[in-house]
């Protein structure tokens, strides 16, 4: 299934590079397996809106003009009601990041009111309040920052609530950020 319509949103995501990437990519999947959760590429939403004609990897070269490989701190991991935020790593706020959505808030396609929250999900599934806290609380990070190289324009549902919304992602342009 394919998102269509009006229903549909692109999300842009920025990706961690390696060794965190493998490192995240193998949370997930052990969590997915141990909960029986969908499975979903380790990202930071940078900016989500309405579908345009013109999604596109020129999108993504021109918010991401001269943009290097840059750092996120780890604040914290925590958990939400959000079924996007099940449990997940959240991070400081940063100005380049901060720079990046702006860029793609002014994208001549987009134009649509955003609100920045770096964090990185490691599960989407609905879970009870005292099973998150359990394992937000066992999850231990290895570091205290996380490089990221690329990012990702994805085409979405423009509400995700469900696993079978989580398999309807679809990748439309992907961007690595220059050195």
């Amino acid at each position: 299934m394919t998102p269509r319509g009006p229903k549909a949103i692109v999300a842009y995501w920025l990706m961690p590079a390696e060794p965190t990437r493998s490192f995240f990519a193998s949370t997930i999947a052990k969590l997915a397996a141990r909960f029986d959760a969908r499975l979903f590429e380790p990202h930071v939403t940078i900016y989500a809106a309405g579908k345009g004609e013109g999604i596109s990897t020129e999108v993504l070269s021109h918010a991401l003009a001269d943009c290097h490989p840059f750092r996120l701190s780890v604040r914290n991991i925590q958990y939400s009601d959000e079924f996007t935020r099940t449990v997940f790593v959240q991070f400081e706020p940063s100005p380049t990041l901060s720079g990046i959505s702006h860029a793609l808030q002014q994208a001549p396609v987009s134009h649509d009111e955003y609100q920045l929250n770096p964090h990185l999900s490691l599960i989407y599934k609905k879970m009870t309040r005292s099973a998150k806290t359990e394992l937000a609380a066992s999850v231990n990070l290895p570091f205290t920052e996380v490089l990221f190289d690329s990012a990702k324009a994805v085409i979405c549902p423009a509400r995700i609530r469900s696993r079978q919304d989580v398999e309807a992602w679809r990748v439309a342009a992907v961007q690595r950020l220059t050195e």
